[in-house]
């Protein structure tokens, strides 16, 4: 059982987690609330502005994302409508240092469970609305280079090996935990 003291460790490009889709929450319990209160933790202390369970080694579909309008913890999120596009530069916690531009729906229409079992409907648009996105993108066990074009996923292939080295053998560097700097959608 997780405990709330405990530090939940973000998992890094080639950890299988992360390929992994996650399973749908069928109760949700106070176990399931207090992995969201520590992927709040890991989020903020990292400086992110999203987190899904599978990041930090959870294959269960929740998620927590804060753009700075309030904190959203979100159990077995779904799109229900998609509207609109916009394309941006992406970075994530897991591929530290990759940013790929991304085409996302500038607008969805999101329903979920809050943590108290509550269903929700949530219209977001703009950067909470990509955020959305790359959240879900992650409990499908998709991650942002899975976006980049032959040409980028060749110019990163020998950066993403190193990286996978490096997370085998816990040898990262602050400076290469550091994600692309986030840019607002005009």
């Amino acid at each position: 059982m997780l405990m709330k003291e405990t530090t939940l460790r973000i998992r890094l490009f080639g950890e299988p987690v992360l390929r992994r889709k996650a399973e749908p929450v069928a109760q949700i319990t106070s176990v399931h609330r207090d992995i969201l209160i520590g992927m709040t933790r890991a989020m903020y202390a990292e400086s992110g502005v999203g987190l899904a369970a599978p990041q930090v080694g959870i294959s269960e579909a929740m998620f927590v994302v804060d753009i700075g309008e309030g904190l959203y913890k979100l159990i077995n999120p779904k799109i229900v409508k998609k509207e609109g596009r916009q394309i941006t530069d992406e970075g994530c916690l897991s591929v530290p240092g990759v940013c790929i531009r991304v085409r996302r729906a500038r607008k969805v229409v999101i329903k979920a469970e809050d943590e108290n079992s509550k269903p929700i409907t949530i219209e977001a648009e703009g950067l909470l609305a990509r955020v959305f996105q790359h959240e879900i993108d992650h409990l499908k066990g998709k991650l942002i280079i899975d976006y980049a074009s032959l040409f980028e996923k060749l110019r990163m292939k020998k950066k993403l090996g190193e990286l996978k080295k490096k997370v085998k053998h816990e040898e990262l560097s602050e400076s290469e935990t550091k994600s692309c700097p986030l840019f607002r959608p005009m």
